[in-house]
């Protein structure tokens, strides 16, 4: 069975950021490192090369395979912050459509830049994301 490479890691979440390109993109990472550090009550910690991540869990799925990742995440890219903090619930959906200008993946808010998005309706959805996180697994 592969070995999951997201890991935490050693490299500072500062140093991480402070090496971005864009000027935009590192103040952005900035907001939401303290956002989500408010949030969740953790500390930024690396996993990878390129998630900043707040908390973790271990996960087991049917198949056997099991891991550990991070709660919440985010991902300060070279075209956009990709959050990781999408569960497919239904208030969700509300909230993104009063969010502001995004994309979606399966489990990945894509936002070009914070300045793009309501503040506070981000800030409901990683509530958000962090309870469903708590009632599937625990702490």
């Amino acid at each position: 069975m592969a070995e999951t490479k997201t890991k935490p890691t050693e490299m500072k979440v500062a140093d991480f950021i402070h090496a971005a390109p864009d000027a935009v993109r590192r103040e952005d990472a900035k907001t939401l490192v303290a956002l989500m550090s408010r949030i969740t009550g953790e500390e930024p910690v690396m996993w990878g090369p390129s998630i900043i991540g707040f908390g973790s869990y271990h996960y087991r799925y049917e198949s056997g395979h099991e891991g550990d990742a991070c709660r919440l995440g985010f991902s300060p890219r070279k075209a956009e912050l990709v959050l990781y903090v999408l569960n497919g619930g239904p208030e969700q959906e509300a909230q993104l459509a009063r969010l502001g200008k995004h994309k979606t993946g399966k489990a990945c808010l894509y936002i070009r830049k914070l300045a793009d998005v309501d503040m506070a309706v981000l800030e409901e959805i990683i509530r958000g994301a962090l309870a469903s996180m708590d009632a599937r697994y625990p702490r």
